[in-house]
C-alpha cells in the first residue's frame, strides 16, 4: 500500500463526494460530518461507478439498482448486493487528502 495524494483537502464537503482516478482504480472520497472516508467506485452487484447515487449519515446508495452500502467497513446493507466493497484508509496530509492504495 502507499498513500497518493487525490484531491485538496477542501475539495470535499461534509455530506458529499467525489470521484478519484489513482490510476489503477477509481475511488470514492466521501465526506461524513467533517470525516473522510474512501471506497473502491465499483458497486460488487454489477460492477456500475456509484457516482450520481445518494450519501446519507456513513452510508452510500447505488443509483442504478438501489444497493446500500456502508462507507466505514464497505459491507454491503441491502439486495440486490451481497458483497462488500474495498474501503480504503484515508487522511489529510496538508493541503491534500490522501489515499492508502494497493501499489
Amino acid at each position: 500500500m502507499a498513500w497518493l495524494p487525490v484531491a485538496g483537502a477542501d475539495q470535499v464537503a461534509p455530506g458529499d463526494y467525489i470521484q478519484v482516478d489513482t490510476g489503477s482504480l477509481f475511488i470514492l472520497i466521501c465526506n461524513v460530518n467533517g470525516e473522510l472516508m474512501a471506497v473502491e467506485d465499483k458497486c460488487s452487484h454489477d460492477g456500475s461507478s456509484m457516482m450520481g447515487g445518494s450519501l446519507e449519515g456513513d452510508e452510500i446508495t447505488c443509483p442504478w439498482h438501489g444497493a446500500r452500502f456502508c462507507l466505514r467497513n464497505g459491507s454491503a446493507l441491502c439486495a440486490p448486493a451481497y458483497e462488500s466493497i474495498p474501503t480504503y484508509p484515508v487522511r489529510i496530509n496538508g493541503r491534500n487528502i490522501e489515499v492508502d492504495v494497493p501499489a
